[in-house]
């Protein structure tokens, strides 16, 4: 069939040349270069073990203080906050313990196959030297500190995610870098991480377009559709490109093409920030998550990538770049001796759920379209299993994951 692919992001690429694999034809639409929006600032990780939800049990008590904070982890501007209120409400209400487990079993069964499905896709483009798996160390300025969240590392453990525990003298021997601010360590070896996921989404965009793929650099307006069919897809200059299916996967701009689809669903941009240190002297071997100061650092081929605050503010709001550079005075904090003497900043859409669950499935109103987005600030960990899930259902195959907690319809 001809699909007609929304969105050059990880999620639409991947789902593209797992499409092809099929012998499907692709032509891609996005008004935007590939692996150029949500996905250039990605924080790198492919995390097996990432699969604990935004709201977590007791977050409630801590959300006022940081939507006090314009600089802290969470913030809302206040001309957006009656938008939003509704939907972080909602979020909230996904944050007890018993939602909590169901929600980190659905993701648990996205990102456990995080190479399985990425690694074809890599040999296929040639592209197997952009992702590395030397697994990411969660660290803590204590013990004590680190039991504030046993319940999580426990929920991840129950279900099949492999965590050591990595003592003080040991994490500074896996991290000279770290020593003297970290004196305790969760180590993930499972996971990994991509040196450039903007050259990742790229490479495997560009072996799609060896492949035969087209691309037409256009925003995807609407849909011409006869029952329950959709015959095109109806482009901002007015023409309409005639398709036997299509997926949207335009990440947080995809709500609209949802609708005219006949699913409605909340979805929200999670504006992220990072800042990347471009002159950095550190030589990290592992990912690091600072868990008590919410901050992913990863060492990159262009540097050291700080990521890990969330902003709601919508999608026309320009950026408020204190946010990186409050980033950046948190990673000189944990590494007086970094060198920041170049630094690049970004701000980028994450299109994200209430429940941290993406959408993935048909729409209500036609039998060959497909969602595809919603995956929040883990789009690059769960892109390739995605694409591989859409693959199945565009083919009418039963898929390798059970798609029902990511239904379209939940809400």
């Amino acid at each position: 069939m001809h699909i007609a692919v929304i969105g050059t992001g990880i999620v639409g690429t991947c789902t593209a040349a797992w499409l092809q694999r099929d012998g499907h034809q692709v032509t891609f639409f996005d008004p935007q270069e590939p692996g150029e929006a949500c996905s250039f600032g990605n924080a790198g990780s492919l995390s097996p073990s990432a699969c604990l939800p935004v709201g977590m049990p007791g977050m409630w008590k801590r959300v006022p203080n940081w939507l006090l904070d314009p600089l802290g982890p969470l913030t809302v501007r206040w001309r957006y906050a009656p938008v939003v209120l509704p939907w972080l409400l909602r979020m909230l209400r996904h944050s007890s313990r018993e939602e909590v487990t169901r929600i980190a079993t659905a993701l648990r069964s996205l990102l456990a196959p995080i190479f399985e499905c990425y690694d074809p896709l890599l040999q296929d483009a040639q592209a197997t030297q952009l992702v590395r798996r030397s697994g990411c160390l969660y660290v803590y300025s204590s013990r004590e500190r680190a039991d504030q969240w046993r319940w999580g590392m426990q929920l991840r453990r129950s279900l099949g995610v492999e965590m050591i525990d990595v003592q003080q003298d040991e994490l500074e021997s896996l991290e000279p870098d770290l020593k003297g601010r970290f004196r305790f360590g969760i180590l993930a070896p499972q996971n990994g991480s991509t040196l450039d996921p903007c050259a990742l989404v790229k490479a495997l965009h560009a072996h799609c377009m060896a492949r035969g793929a087209a691309f037409v650099r256009q925003r995807v307006t609407g849909f011409e559709r006869q029952g329950r069919s959709v015959q095109a897809v109806r482009l901002a200059d007015g023409q309409a490109v005639p398709v036997d299916g299509v997926v949207v996967a335009a990440g947080a701009w995809s709500g609209r093409l949802a609708a005219q689809l006949g699913s409605r669903v909340p979805l929200e941009t999670q504006r992220g920030y990072h800042v990347t240190v471009r002159s950095s002297n550190l030589q990290l071997r592992h990912t690091v998550m600072a868990v008590e100061n919410n901050l992913m650092v990863n060492p990159m081929s262009m540097g050291l990538r700080l990521a890990g605050t969330v902003e709601f503010a919508g999608l026309q709001a320009p950026p408020r770049y204190e946010r990186a550079q409050a980033l950046l005075r948190l990673g000189q904090q944990l590494f007086p001796h970094l060198d920041t003497s170049e630094t690049t900043e970004w701000m980028g859409h994450r299109p994200c759920m209430p429940d941290s669950l993406p959408v993935i499935g048909p729409t209500r109103d036609a039998h060959n379209a497909w969602l595809a987005f919603g995956h929040g600030h883990m789009g690059m960990c769960m892109g390739a299993s995605t694409g591989r899930e859409v693959a199945h259902l565009v083919a009418g195959r039963s898929p390798q994951v059970d798609l029902r907690p990511f239904r379209p319809n939940r809400f």
